[in-house]
């Protein structure tokens, strides 16, 4: 799909000093389009995802008797140069309630700096607020976990299980306005009702925005000089082999809809491994498995490649490549499934892992747990089509299984993954 490149791209672009990089985009003119919604904007209200699924939706006057402990504003969502300097005009010259934790994460060190420069950083402080790093923090459970039984009100994308770090704590996903409305409450706050009798300050963007690179390290000239210190919990990138001849495996696991890239790889506690890919894959699917880890390091030991096999879709969620790179060092060469998302099927195409789609849906339901599964000559059937022959040793059984790929997809995932595929210059 095409979000048009208009000329706000090019107004904000000029602000960051990268007019130049600006070009217009639109879909041709006579491009034909499947469906066509049409969406009344005065009958929109301010929504909530409820726990635990983005797509748990209601209306936040459903939801306004609800308490809450925690709000946090920001990370990689909603933390825009725009976002902050709202939340701070919706705070200034108050104080949040005293039964909230209070915590703001500026997208970037960019906007940091600017609200810090222009005074609406003070105005969040006063307001009682907690300023957190500009990182991937909150969202992914690497900080600012919930009490226990806890309700957090956030404005990141995800809110799943257990995600927070906390897995009794429950999280609604909301706008920046209805946080701050929840964090000066106390409550779940329809904010267009809370600051009705305020007027809605607008918040221009910057002609300019400030540039400072300096932190930037540039690519060295000469790489094979770079010295990389690495200490007793860094380990060095996981290395794939190229895609086999014949994936000759078993069903490692069997799973159902909805697996969650926080299903495949916890996080919260669990994130302190993610730079020693030996020692975080030994979570993988700790929730639906824990003994996931250990049967498939016995398989590739044994020389069996271990296959996952799930439902509608498998990979929701962020984008997580630790979801792809972790069983790839286990030795999963197919997720087949009824569906995959697309993000995650990038991330097991860029680590060599076979992104497989039940043809047929019912095939699924004639698989198990520990079934004995082939795919002969699987080389020669990516390179010649997008579907795959797969049979069923265990049941004596064979059935079809569609691998859509484009013509780089293909080369990335015959090579064995993205790092074999540039190291080899394809």
């Amino acid at each position: 799909s095409i979000f048009p490149s208009d000329e706000n791209t090019r107004e904000f672009l000029i602000a960051q000093v990268r007019g130049a990089c600006f070009r217009p985009l639109y879909a041709d003119p006579d491009a034909p389009y499947e469906k066509t919604l049409t969406i009344d904007l005065s009958t929109l209200e301010p929504l909530a995802a409820c726990p635990h699924s983005p797509d748990a939706i209601k209306p936040l006057r459903e939801l306004e008797a609800v308490s809450v402990d925690q709000v946090l504003v920001g990370s990689c969502t909603n933390g825009s140069y725009r976002d902050v300097m709202r939340v701070a005009s919706l705070l200034k010259g108050k104080k949040i309630n005293e039964n909230v934790s209070f915590g703001v994460a500026c997208g970037s060190r960019q906007v940091l700096e600017m609200v810090g420069r222009n005074g609406a950083l003070a105005d969040i402080v006063s307001a009682g607020a907690r300023v957190l790093e500009s990182a991937c923090g909150f969202c992914i459970g690497n900080s600012q976990a919930p009490k226990t039984n806890a309700v957090s009100v956030r404005t990141n994308n995800r809110n799943f299980y257990g995600r927070t770090g906390t897995v009794s704590a429950g999280v609604y996903l909301v706008s920046p306005e209805a946080a701050v409305a929840a964090a000066l409450s106390g409550k779940i706050s329809d904010p267009v009702r809370y600051f009705a009798r305020e007027p809605y300050e607008e918040i221009p963007q910057p002609k300019k925005f400030f540039i400072d690179d300096s932190l930037i390290v540039e690519p060295s000239d000469a790489p094979e000089t770079v010295e990389i210190f690495r200490g007793p919990n860094i380990g060095g990138p996981p290395q794939n082999d190229a895609c086999p001849q014949a994936i000759d495996g078993e069903v490692t696991i069997l799973l159902g809809d909805k697996v969650t890239t926080d299903h495949i790889m916890p996080a919260g506690s669990r994130l302190k491994y993610r730079s020693n890919i030996p020692e975080y894959a030994k979570y993988v699917f700790e929730r639906n498995d824990p003994r996931f880890a250990a049967k498939s390091l016995a398989n590739k030991a044994k020389g069996v490649h271990s296959i996952i096999v799930a439902g509608e879709s498998y990979g929701q969620g962020s984008s997580r490549e630790h979801a792809a790179i972790c069983p790839m060092y286990l030795g999963v060469k197919m997720v087949l499934a009824k569906s995959i998302e697309r993000i995650h099927t990038a991330n097991l195409i860029n680590f060599g892992i076979v992104p497989a789609i039940f043809k047929n849906a019912s095939d699924y339901g004639a698989l198990k747990a520990g079934d004995r599964i082939k795919v002969e000559s699987v080389r020669e059937q990516l390179t010649r089509g997008s579907e795959l022959t797969i049979k069923n040793i265990s049941t004596g059984a064979s059935f079809l299984a569609i691998v859509e790929l484009s013509d780089r997809q293909r080369r990335i995932l015959l090579a064995g993954g993205l790092i074999n595929a540039t190291k080899a210059g394809r």
